[in-house]
């Protein structure tokens, strides 16, 4: 259980990126359990596509950024990194392209969902450091391990009607998913509890013998978050041309649910907004789970939240691609009349790191503007900001890698 933020400060959100991921996984469950009743009586419409495509999408960033697959924790190796990037293009079609993926994405959730409940139930109750340890210590870990045993046997029950509707009525499909929802809450919570009493030393194996793929991947949640984004915005863009061109079908819900569940974890976990980062207060944590529940309900139902999301989402971009490039600019600015008497060299890394965070900002700023007045900039040009936006991305994470870490 790796913490991979830095220790909360009193009155701060104390989650860690674990826990995050887990209760973000438990009010797509829970939420979905709810708007089930409703779906199934037809006084909502339903997007199945892009519900199992976020799923897998959520799944995907536990895996890139934690190595907790499905089916167990495992070394995070560069071929498990590409392992859920993998994952997480096949829920982002789903996401995206509506009807396309349906019958591929259900299987692929529901056997994850099966096969990794059963798998993390005999691993629970047969490893002799799990159930086996933790029952007999008094406190979280009994805890915990009722959370865990009732997330793998709800995960199963599932991941069984997902592949098999027929087994179970859509009210006990709900039914189950409410009660997945709060044991994911349970979970996160007694995770968030367990990692603090009971701190995890840090473990290093030798690299030297082992091929590339096999090799530990030493990223941190922020350059791993830049990469699978810049993933999504290079295969949104990519996507987009046939879809202007008329030869593919489009889900905005999915696209902006989607976009709005990365942000709210990404303030979650790290404070990170798009003006910029701040600490983890009750109210950040607040807007972070709002977003959240925003973000799945718009990829749930379609067409409810569509304008309201895109409306929003085009004024974070513009409005803090502003206050940041603003932010970077105006300092310079200042500096520039007062000239110093030995002119100053820049570091090539920060020099770099500047003119590429300068350039996503302007890029954000376009992508803002095609977002609050769709049309006035033309489809293709969109999907070219939104891929040059994605190549930035991962320069960005490239640059934020070779600079030295801080003493």
């Amino acid at each position: 259980m790796a913490l991979d933020t830095e220790p909360a400060q009193p009155h701060e959100f104390g989650f860690t990126l674990e826990s995050v991921i887990l209760l973000v996984l438990g009010i797509f469950m829970g939420l979905f359990g709810l708007l089930l009743f409703f779906i199934t009586t037809g006084a909502l419409p339903y997007a199945p596509d892009s519900t199992y495509g976020l799923f897998l999408v959520i799944v995907a960033l536990q895996v890139i950024t934690l190595g907790k697959t499905p089916f167990g924790e495992v070394r995070r190796t560069w071929l498990v990194i590409i392992l859920g990037i993998s994952a997480g293009i096949a829920g982002m079609l789903g996401c995206f392209i509506p009807g396309f993926f349906s019958g591929i994405i259900r299987v692929l959730v529901g056997t994850i969902l099966t096969l990794g409940g059963a798998v993390l139930l005999v691993q629970l109750f047969l490893h002799k450091d799990k159930a086996a340890l933790w029952l007999g210590v008094p406190g979280i870990l009994r805890q915990l391990t009722a959370a865990c045993a009732l997330v793998y046997l709800m995960a199963f029950l599932l991941g069984l009607v997902t592949l098999v509707p027929a087994l179970a009525t859509d009210t006990l499909t709900a039914v189950f998913l409410i009660i997945d929802g709060a044991a994911l809450f349970w979970l996160a919570w007694c995770i968030d509890v367990v990692t603090v009493q009971y701190p995890k030393k840090k473990e290093t194996a030798p690299e030297s013998d082992r091929h590339l793929l096999f090799r530990g991947a030493p990223l941190p949640f922020s350059t791993a978050l830049l990469i699978f984004l810049g993933v999504l915005l290079v295969l949104l863009a990519i996507l987009l041309v046939p879809v202007n061109l008329g030869t593919l079908p489009f889900s905005p819900d999915g696209q902006l649910g989607l976009l709005l569940v990365i942000m709210a974890i990404q303030i979650l976990a790290m404070g990170e907004t798009p003006l910029g980062q701040f600490r983890r207060s009750r109210f950040l944590v607040t807007v972070g789970l709002v977003f959240v529940v925003m973000g799945v309900y718009s990829c749930i139902v379609p067409g409810v939240l569509t304008d309201l999301l895109r409306v929003m989402l085009g004024l974070l971009n513009l409005i803090g691609s502003l206050v940041l490039l603003a932010g970077r600019v105006v300092p310079m600015l200042r500096a520039m009349r007062v000239a110093p008497k030995e002119p100053v060299v820049l570091p090539v890394p920060v020099r770099n790191l500047l003119i590429t965070q300068t350039a996503l900002n302007i890029i954000g700023i376009l992508f803002g503007t095609s977002m609050l007045l769709p049309g006035v900039i033309p489809g293709m040009v969109t999907a070219a900001i939104l891929f040059l936006n994605g190549l930035l991305l991962f320069l960005l994470a490239y640059i934020l890698d070779t600079l030295p870490a801080p003493e």
